[in-house]
């Protein structure tokens, strides 16, 4: 079942709901009163026969002709009884009904006359009436009588019985006409909203549906470039086309950064295997080549299927930051990692010196140390392959710590300061807080001729290179500063370019550190080139 087939039936559902209850309600109310009133007309007839019976032994009010209906279409018969039972008079609108015993109302009274035509028995509401009376019903060709009887008692003692009589058969048949229409006004009402509410929906989720056409069109086509046309409407429906096209950019986005990566790995994986498979090639054609040039192509294939592996194990890595891999952190020594990334990377180059400013402290921060040794390896291997030969590569920590001053006061009333205020016992006392904090950063410094400043944007990306006419004498993929970027927000610090210029261009690694992670090393000296 459809969302609008849904809605459609939901509205009409509440419609009849609400239609029913207030009709219901209306239609009780009603037809209640109508039968309350002729029991009171039938109250206030046969009181007046009641009264003349027990003042002058006779009423008048019986030898009147009520033959006819009155203003309200109400017939009414009087009758009187002796005390034994006996009918006595009769008035001339009496249509022929027989006698019956005028005691029976009194020993066993009958229910309000409407309940036989109301669909359910509550509210109940009747004609009050005196110790000595009672309502009953009789039945004369097929037709119901709504009878009141009085029994007349007259110095203690019963002198007869006077009895009103009004025929329920027009009352009774009106009753259920307007419990027909009352069900033809809820039906046709209920499939007229049905209708509009079938319209309602389908112009509701008319945005929906060209959200259901887009998605699917571009499942069929994959052409994640289409969007969903907006009308501007700032509703639910309006912002979720806006976000429906902001997903397809983002989408669009990823896939193309995927199939670049795609593309990208795929080109860096063929080149060392292109080397590889043509030096197996040769060695395999030319068996009895001289021992030089067959060591230098197992050389050359060494050297690929390092490269390849290098590259393999970043792709991996790459692949952990895109799973939400976490780094498990602890208290890491940035002197002593630094000192070992920098042992390593003069294994790299004999062209350059490393000159290192570390502080006399030792300085710790939260990070894994295999990884913040190698991201400071991808820096300096950055700075090694974009500066001439013969210039210094700088490697600089700095901590610097201070203090986070905050006041609060407690109490109401007196002065900041704290001191007691002797006209006031509850005076407010100011509480200073003051927290150590360190900001650690760890820069490095190469002496090339900068980054542009159109490629500054991209130069995080993944196999983006600054320089693409030298990347195979540069080597590698274009993935270390990816990585490292990754490697320093798993550890909650800041990988950034800090300058960079003709002059040469400079990475800071920032780290937020806790108090505690700034701490002097007793009996250590100080750390240095």
């Amino acid at each position: 079942m459809t969302l609008r087939v849904r809605l459609s039936l939901l509205y009409g559902l509440l419609c009849a709901l609400a239609l029913l209850t207030v009709g219901l309600v209306s239609y009780t109310a009603s037809v209640r009163e109508q039968y309350l009133s002729l029991d009171r007309l039938l109250v206030v007839s046969a009181r007046i026969v009641e009264n003349g019976i027990r003042t002058y032994g006779r009423s008048y009010a019986l030898e009147t002709d009520t033959l006819g209906p009155t203003k309200d279409g109400i017939v009414m018969v009087m009758r009187s009884y002796s005390p034994k039972g006996e009918l006595m008079y009769v008035s001339a609108s009496d249509p022929g009904l027989r006698p019956v015993r005028p005691q029976g109302p009194l020993e066993h009274p009958a229910e309000p006359a409407y309940l036989k035509v109301l669909p359910f028995p509550l509210p109940q509401a009747s004609v009050p009436t005196s110790k000595n009376s009672a309502f009953g019903i009789i039945t004369y060709e097929g037709q119901r009588w709504r009878r009141y009887v009085i029994q007349v008692v007259k110095a203690g003692r019963t002198v007869g019985y006077v009895e009103g009589l009004s025929p329920l058969g027009r009352l009774d048949e009106a009753s259920l006409n307007m419990a027909r229409m009352l069900g033809n006004i809820v039906l046709l009402s209920t499939l007229a909203v049905l209708l509009i509410g079938w319209w309602v929906a389908g112009a509701a989720l008319r945005p929906v549906s060209r959200l259901t056409d887009a998605a699917r069109a571009i499942a069929d086509s994959r052409d994640l470039g289409r969007r969903v046309q907006t009308s501007g409407n700032r509703d639910e429906l309006g912002r979720l086309a806006t976000t429906f096209n902001r997903m397809l950019g983002s989408l669009e986005d990823a896939w193309k950064s995927q199939q670049r990566f795609v593309g990208d790995a795929s080109h860096e994986l063929r080149a060392p295997l292109t080397v590889m498979s043509g030096n197996l090639e040769l060695l395999r054609r030319h068996p009895h080549l001289g021992e030089a040039e067959r060591w230098e192509m197992l050389g050359e294939i060494e050297r690929e299927t390092g490269r390849m592996t290098r590259l393999v194990e970043d792709l991996l890595l790459l692949a952990r930051s895109d799973a939400g891999v976490q780094l498990r952190r602890a208290p890491v020594n940035v002197n002593e990692v630094i000192l070992e990334a920098v042992r390593d990377a003069r294994k790299l180059t004999a062209d350059h010196a490393f000159h290192l400013q570390l502080p006399e402290k030792s300085v710790t921060v939260q990070a894994e140390r295999d990884r913040l040794k190698q991201l400071l390896l991808i820096l300096l291997d950055n700075a090694v392959k974009y500066s001439p030969a013969g210039t210094p590569i700088t490697v600089q920590l700095d901590s610097v710590a201070g203090l986070d001053t905050e006041s609060r006061g407690s109490g109401s009333g007196g002065s900041a300061s704290g001191h007691s205020d002797p006209g006031n016992r509850a005076a407010p006392q100011t509480t200073v807080h003051q927290t150590a904090v360190s900001q650690t950063t760890v820069r490095v410094t190469d002496q090339g001729s900068g980054i542009p400043a159109e490629e500054m944007p991209h130069i995080f990306e993944r196999f983006y290179r600054a320089d693409p006419a030298r990347q195979r004498d540069l080597g590698g993929a274009g993935l270390g500063l990816s990585i490292a970027e990754w490697i320093a927000g798993q550890m909650d610090a800041r990988l950034h370019v800090e300058s960079t210029g003709p002059q040469g261009t400079t990475f800071a690694l920032s780290f937020g550190t806790s108090p505690e992670d700034v701490a002097p090393a007793p009996g250590r000296p100080a750390l240095r080139a």
